[in-house]
């Protein structure tokens, strides 16, 4: 039951930066500085429901962080997020950015 709570409850990847500056090889939209997400993105999370939905949008937000090398400051924000709202941390149930060698 936690389970589902951690991922049904996380909020946002948003950290509060909102500065739309960056592009990755490919891309057509403006990423944000903060949290590596299009505006088109943030408005998914949104409407994304649960574990088998949210999980996977965290999994590749994190990949797309490690590339930007951003994802330590990230997601040291993110945790606190977490905590201020009283909600788990999804960090928690995703593989460690060490399994990645970065």
């Amino acid at each position: 039951m936690a389970e589902k709570k951690r991922w049904r409850d996380a909020p946002s990847p948003c950290i509060g930066v909102c500065r739309f500056m960056e592009r990755m090889a490919g891309d057509t939209e403006n990423r944000c500085i903060g949290c590596a997400m299009t505006k088109r993105e943030k408005k998914r999370f949104k409407k994304l429901v649960g574990k088998a939905e949210r999980r996977p949008f965290f999994a590749e937000l994190t990949l797309r962080l490690l590339a930007m090398r951003r994802y330590r400051g990230w997601a040291r924000l993110y945790r606190k997020k977490c905590d201020r709202k009283a909600v788990p941390c999804p960090l928690d149930k995703l593989p460690s950015p060490e399994l990645f060698g970065r």
